[in-house]
């Protein structure tokens, strides 16, 4: 199928989705694997290239149109002001097309904001199958086992769509049939403008059924056909937060078949999540309990987990990133992270770098090899190659008002329980000694040390003490010889 073969794809996204029982946020805004319900529904669209992609909004419209410029500014949204029913939806969407001059010639490809399991392949295969069997109208169809609830197919000797059946107005025969209708359907342009305009209210509901359509055309003559998808979820529509656990679910094991099918080890696909966004080289390892979300991406043999949560972050070849969590962060070539690791945004690690435990890093740089172990904040910070930080270290970056840079060079050895009040600098192989407040500049190879001098006040403990488990141990230890 060529890249104009495709007229346009409509997305109806306008429907409250009263059952998610959300007061803030539009049904088709939820988030499945990294991505919203009506941004699947784009996405899978997109694959196709139409020539246009309109998604027809509705309730909580000022929400759903941010969200699309923000991230699918390719698709335009068309408002329904009322909603009177799919077929008014999708009229709606063809006369605001028109008034702009737009006349669609060819196929157009009608689909619901709210199936995140839609895939762009199988749209294609619907787009297709419609071409090549010349139909005025081709209806995505599945074969599910458990079909209650949903319109049946009713197919003709020569395999055409006769009708659907609504399971209310089913015969018992009627709802043995296991293929239902998914709502999605491929039109020709000008035909389905035709339907469009004949269209009704006399129903039950008062509204405009696109299904009503198909009726219309089968009775001009046309030609009334069918496509079954290969999977049957893929047309699973989300009305509910238990659908929407589902789909999830659905989703991501998905994407870790395909991850594992591409290369990647995932120990334990049970509590492993991960983001449609997410990518990845052969050979990483994926441990237990983990999360890799938004813009991930894996290195080729590197490994993540146990207890992970990474999102938007880079993990370079070889690298080792255990029980942390990161955000927006780059861990580099044969770096290592934890465990028990807090990468903040801009946190980078170069190659062969460590982040051990309990040490927090943020908008900070740390050189190749340089290593800040265990027990430490390291803000606003540039760590050079081949440095060591010692442990319980604190990057002072934050004056009450504006956040200031620390700089510590190459291959220095900083001293456990340091506070680096910055702005301050220390220069490349400088030490500085344990237990220092760093307020000044360190120069280069200096010893930088800021201590009160220690004295010992001898007898202490037994004088102001007396009689404890302390005073007893020392005059043991002292032979009873304190000054009194």
């Amino acid at each position: 199928m060529g890249a104009n073969s495709l007229a346009a794809v409509v997305v109806l996204a306008a429907g409250g989705g009263t059952r998610m029982k959300s007061n803030k946020l539009p049904k088709v805004l939820h988030e499945v694997c990294g991505r919203s319900l009506v941004g699947h529904a784009v996405a899978a669209a997109q694959e196709l290239t139409p020539g246009h992609l309109v998604v027809v909004v509705g309730h909580q419209r000022e929400q759903v149109e941010e969200h699309l410029a923000a991230y699918y500014p390719a698709a335009r949204p068309v408002v329904q002001h009322e909603q009177n029913g799919t077929g008014h939806a999708v009229r709606t969407a063809l006369e605001t097309l028109a008034a702009d001059g737009v006349q669609l010639d060819g196929t157009v490809i009608i689909t619901a904001g709210d199936s995140p399991l839609l895939t762009g392949e199988t749209l294609r295969h619907l787009a297709k199958a419609h071409a090549e069997q010349d139909n005025g109208v081709t209806v995505l169809t599945a074969v599910v086992p458990v079909p209650t609830g949903y319109g049946r197919i009713l197919r003709d000797e020569d395999g055409s769509v006769a009708a659907i059946v609504e399971e209310k107005d089913a015969t018992d025969t009627q709802r043995a049939i296991a293929e239902i209708n998914s709502g999605v359907f491929a039109f020709d342009a000008k035909l389905l403008a035709e339907a469009l305009s004949e269209l009704t209210t006399d129903n039950s509901q008062g509204e405009e059924y696109l299904t009503d359509t198909l009726a219309i055309l089968r009775a001009s003559g046309h030609r009334v056909g069918a496509v079954v998808a290969e999977d049957h979820r893929d047309i699973l529509g989300i009305n509910d937060r238990v659908q929407l656990a589902q789909a999830r679910r659905l989703l991501n094991d998905r994407l870790l078949e395909r991850a594992m099918r591409d290369g990647v080890t995932v120990v334990d696909p049970a509590t492993t999540w991960m983001d449609v966004q997410v990518t990845y080289e052969a050979d990483a390892v994926v441990l237990p309990n983990t999360q890799l979300q938004g813009a991930t991406h894996l290195g080729e043999g590197c490994q993540v987990g146990p207890n992970s949560t990474l999102r938007d972050t880079s993990v370079g070849a070889g690298a080792v990133v255990s029980n942390t969590t990161a955000d927006r962060a780059e861990v580099g070539e044969l770096a290592t992270a934890g465990p028990y690791a807090y990468l903040r945004p801009g946190a980078k690690l170069a190659r062969k770098a460590k982040v051990g435990t309990y040490v927090e890093v943020k908008n900070s740089e740390l050189g190749e090899g340089a290593k800040v172990p265990h027990l430490s904040y390291i803000g606003d910070a540039t760590i050079g190659e081949g440095t060591n930080v010692g442990a319980a270290s604190v990057t002072v970056n934050y004056d009450g008002v504006n956040k200031h840079r620390t700089v510590i060079g190459a291959h220095c050895r900083t001293g456990s329980d340091n506070m680096f009040i910055a702005p301050v600098t220390v220069g490349d192989g400088a030490y500085t000694a344990a237990g220092s407040v760093i307020t000044s500049d360190v120069p280069p190879g200096a010893l930088g040390v800021s201590r009160a001098q220690q004295r010992n006040i001898e007898g202490w403990v037994e004088r102001k003490r007396p009689g404890t488990a302390s005073a007893k141990a020392a005059e043991a230890a002292t032979g009873g010889a304190a000054e009194v």
